[in-house]
């Protein structure tokens, strides 16, 4: 690991000008290139302290072992340098996308003497006109198929045009009138470049003027009778008209536009296109990168811009290019992009209209890349068994942890305070060892205070199904409901499930991870602790710059950004943080549905949540005095005693009853929900309704 200050410039060395700068390694390999509007300013950021750097940034200047840059004239030509020397040197820390497939185009080779309509994949070949991509080979070959009757051009490959010309024999789509067949001279190379260019015309969105051209003809060819010349232009007009429904019309006639979306977490990102021509989407395509580097949506932007039309010139890049987020500063890309095409490029937001819903199909394709993308890296066992074995090495674990169990605390300003434990074995979600639990009390006043609380349930409970052994374990009351701060059972319940796993919390984790930080660390590993549980690790994946920490230590552990160890604990704690977030929602919309106050004249959302926060359930509320209901701000004598009379006239809610014991549940207990009493499981009967799944 280098220190980056052996290779620091001088000062004054750096010129405060635009220009490219270049990270080398002891090596002297291109780790990162970068363009600045000050090379001074910019170099300078590299420079400081460690410990205030991003940790991909301080990953990438101690790799790094010298710098270098030079310096242009503008920020356009720091824009196309920068360009030109990310392709030369594939540099490892700069954004990097690669298809999430390998697209094909329909390609006319306008670089041959008899030009050929064919299918194409990989980098573009001068000369060619490509159209799409598009979704799937066959799609073209559909189109091909239909365009073919109307624009008979060649299609077949070298040797097969040889060898029609040898033989003085075309090949069977001569016979049959897909193909003009220059192999034998029925036409020129003149007259069959010309059909090959009013099919790339036709192909580009021009389409208007060559139909109403054939439906003049088609006419003149019914006043002069001759129906035959009438019916096969009919047919003809009728596969263009096919060709082009082919492709849906979305947006005005005459525009041509690319429409960018990004979708993004902390460690990937997602882009797909749709390319607009002639108000029709005639091509789609997305990418995947992983995010090597600290970086906005903005600045992805700007890289996929630059992907996208570095080798393109002229019609190639559109007139307009529609994007979530506008680099910054935006004037340089769009003076690049300008030049291009060499006329003006709108670069813009889209605001309202038919642009901008289509901009929203477009994110919801970019999300969709980026959940399939981890679909199948998460399905891959090389890569699940790669991940656990960084994690074991990373915090040096005895063994790999099989189970993962990872918590998280979620609530609205202190309301509604519930926590979540999702389980991963193998690398993979169990969902049915999921579980939900209900803060209450001076737990949920804090983050800390609440991981602490959930910790000592979770594994309270484990102890307890531990040495359980088929009677009641000391101290439990089978009247009592929660012993523990769990759920009695009734005598008799063995250790195992019908498939001999250990039963409910019986089963310990390998690992446990909480989101957050050294404190929620720290109350997790003193929960375990107290209980006196030391054969179970613990960490804590900080969100906002996905460091690992671990209890006592003072500085985190930083995983590379590539590894797929720090991609499963950041899996394992979206998850976690998605399911407790679902259940807060679904609690805070049960809480103010139906509800008593509703009757109430007057009474506004806001001073219904006012009158719940300050007693904290509608039970306490309900054996509030008037005088009590008066302390709450904003609410006068003459509609507290309003709304003590209908508390007193609404019927109280039938008590709640677990349908495994037949027992009467406190107001912390929800049936039929992933969680009993605070933090256990309510049994719904079939294994395939267990308790822990996600309604």
């Amino acid at each position: 690991m280098a220190d980056p200050s052996s290779y620091r410039p001088k000062p004054g060395e750096i010129p405060d000008s635009p220009g490219v700068y270049r990270f080398r390694d002891e090596h002297r390999r291109v780790i990162y290139v970068g363009k600045a509007k000050s090379l001074r300013q910019r170099l300078a950021n590299y420079f400081q302290d460690l410990a205030g750097l991003h940790p991909r940034t301080r990953s990438m200047v101690t790799t790094a072992a010298s710098v270098e840059w030079t310096v242009v004239s503008t920020e356009v030509e720091a824009l196309q340098l920068e360009y030109s020397w990310i392709k030369e040197y594939d540099p490892r820390f700069n954004v990097k996308y690669r298809d999430d497939k390998s697209y094909p185009y329909l390609a006319v080779t306008m670089n041959e003497e008899f030009p050929r309509v064919q299918v194409m994949r990989g980098h573009k070949k001068k000369g060619v006109r490509y159209f799409g991509p598009y979704a799937h080979a066959w799609a073209i070959r559909d189109t091909v198929d239909l365009m073919l009757r109307v624009f008979p051009v060649r299609t077949c490959s070298a040797g097969v045009f040889k060898n029609a010309a040898r033989t003085g024999r075309p090949c069977l789509l001569g016979y049959i009138d897909k193909c003009s067949a220059p192999c034998v001279d029925r036409v020129s190379a003149e007259d069959h470049r010309e059909l090959a260019e009013e099919f790339c015309d036709f192909m580009a969105g021009r389409t208007g003027t060559y139909l109403r051209r054939l439906e003049r003809r088609m006419a003149d060819a019914a006043e002069e009778m001759e129906y035959e010349r009438a019916a096969r232009l009919r047919d003809d007009i009728g596969a263009l008209k096919k060709a082009m429904e082919k492709n849906a019309v979305v947006l005005a006639d005459a525009t041509d536009a690319d429409l960018i979306a990004v979708a993004e977490d902390e460690l990937e990102a997602a882009v797909q296109i749709f390319h607009v021509r002639g108000g029709r989407v005639r091509g789609q395509r997305g990418w995947v990168t992983d995010k090597v580097e600290e970086i906005t949506t903005g600045a992805l932007v700007e890289h996929a811009l630059q992907q996208l039309y570095g080798e393109e010139t002229g019609d190639a890049v559109p007139r307009e290019v529609l994007v979530p987020a506008l680099p910054d500063p935006v004037e340089p890309i769009q003076q690049w992009l300008t030049e291009r095409r060499g006329s003006g490029v709108s670069l813009r937001i889209p605001q309202r209209g038919d642009k901008k819903a289509l901009m929203e199909t477009v994110a919801r394709n970019a999300q969709q890349g980026l959940v399939l993308h981890k679909t199948k890296r998460a399905s891959d066992l090389t890569t699940r068994s790669r991940a656990l074995e960084e994690i074991t090495d990373a915090l040096d674990l005895d063994s790999a942890p099989l189970r993962i169990e990872c918590y998280d605390i979620s609530h609205l300003q202190g309301d509604d305070v519930v926590a979540s434990m999702v389980v991963f074995e193998d690398g993979l979600a169990r969902k049915s060892e999921y579980r939900r639990f209900q803060i209450k009390g001076f737990a949920g006043q804090d983050d800390v205070r609440s991981m602490h609380e959930v910790i000592t349930r979770r594994f309270r409970r484990y102890l307890a199904e531990k040495e359980r052994t088929g009677e009641w374990t000391d101290g439990e009351d089978p009247g009592a409901g929660t012993p523990a701060g769990g759920l009695a059972e009734p005598p008799g319940n063995t250790l195992t499930e019908d498939d001999g796993r250990p039963r409910r919390f019986a089963y310990p984790p390998q690992l446990v991870v909480v989101d957050g930080g050294a404190p929620q660390v720290a109350a997790a590993r003193r929960a375990l602790d107290e209980l006196g549980i030391d054969d179970i690790a613990v960490c804590g994946l900080a969100k906002r710059l996905e460091e690992v920490w671990l209890p006592g230590d003072d500085d985190p552990v930083v995983l590379p950004r590539s590894s797929e160890g720090l991609y499963l604990l950041q899996r394992v704690r979206d998850e976690a943080h998605r399911f407790a977030i679902t259940y807060q929602r679904a609690k805070r919309a049960k809480r103010f549905r139906a509800s008593p106050l509703d009757d109430v004249p007057g009474l506004g959302e806001t001073r219904k949540q006012a009158l719940l926060k300050h007693f904290g359930s509608l039970k306490k509320l309900r054996s509030a005095t008037i005088d009590q209901i008066c302390e709450v701000p904003g609410i006068g004598r003459k509609t507290a005693e309003t709304i003590a009379g209908a508390l007193a006239r609404a019927a109280p809610a039938a008590p709640a009853v677990n349908t495994a014991t037949g027992e009467i549940m406190d107001d912390t207990e929800e049936p039929g929900q992933a969680t009993g009493s605070p933090g256990e499981p309510v049994s719904t009967g079939a294994p395939d309704e267990r308790r822990g799944q996600e309604r």
